[in-house]
């Protein structure tokens, strides 16, 4: 096994373990915390199942965002769509057979690459000339963005020109799932591209991009506002009602 194999096959290990137990802390310590407060923002609906159903426009269609910025929503609607469509065009590299509707999105999810750009450098420049996200912007955003922009310019670039060996990295992939480690191209282009992908995965959990998972535990989001048919307790705050009471 040459250097290269072993050092990304190792890397690759690791990051998936940072990313999932940091994920999985973030998620559990996000569920742990108190909101003490009734804090939906209005109109916000009043039955659960209005609350499923404002969280779904929220997550796939970004209606606040819409609501409030058509533009930056039109960049961030074209990023996250065709960064989706990325991803699922990625399993072809980790099952075997490969599904059928996976094979059907390999020529759009090609186009996609070409959107996720787009939309991610208008992100990018919005943190230039939007004087109050400018205001708020940290090096660390500044990285992540960098990080997408590698990882999507590179793979591109392994697409129209410099090609690799695409049945030797499904193989090396194949291989890190079924612990029967095998030879990984070493392409430039591709060990950067990988190399990327190591880094935002071991950032991930630390990073301002867990707005993902984050969004969902939002007490402005994820509130029914029925303030003044029930009482809002947290489960904190429930023995010391219960003592103040007797």
């Amino acid at each position: 096994m040459s250097l290269v194999t072993a050092v990304y096959t190792l890397g690759f290990y690791f990051a998936t373990l940072v990313l999932v137990v940091g994920l999985a802390y973030r998620i559990w310590s996000y569920t742990k915390t108190p909101a003490p407060l009734k804090v939906p923002i209005a109109p916000a609906p009043v039955t659960r199942s209005g609350v499923v159903l404002r969280m779904g426009r929220e997550v796939i269609l970004f209606e606040s965002l819409f609501k409030s910025n058509k533009w930056i929503w039109l960049f961030a609607a074209l990023f996250h769509a065709a960064l989706a469509l990325v991803v699922l065009r990625h399993l072809r590299y980790f099952i075997e057979p490969v599904w059928f509707w996976v094979n059907l999105i390999q020529p759009f999810g090609i186009y996609a690459g070409f959107a996720m750009i787009a939309g991610l450098l208008g992100l990018w420049v919005r943190r230039f000339v939007v004087d109050r996200v400018r205001y708020i912007t940290s090096p660390s955003d500044h990285l992540m963005l960098a990080l997408l922009a590698v990882i999507g310019i590179s793979g591109l670039t392994m697409k129209y020109v410099a090609r690799t060996d695409i049945i030797a990295v499904k193989a090396f992939f194949l291989g890190l799932l079924r612990f029967d480690w095998q030879p990984l191209p070493g392409d430039p282009v591709l060990l950067v591209h990988l190399g990327a992908v190591l880094v935002l995965m071991i950032v991930f959990p630390y990073s301002k991009l867990l707005h993902a998972p984050g969004v969902f535990f939002s007490p402005s989001r994820n509130q029914v506002d029925n303030a003044r048919e029930r009482r809002h307790l947290a489960e904190w705050a429930a023995p010391l009602d219960a003592g103040r009471d007797t």
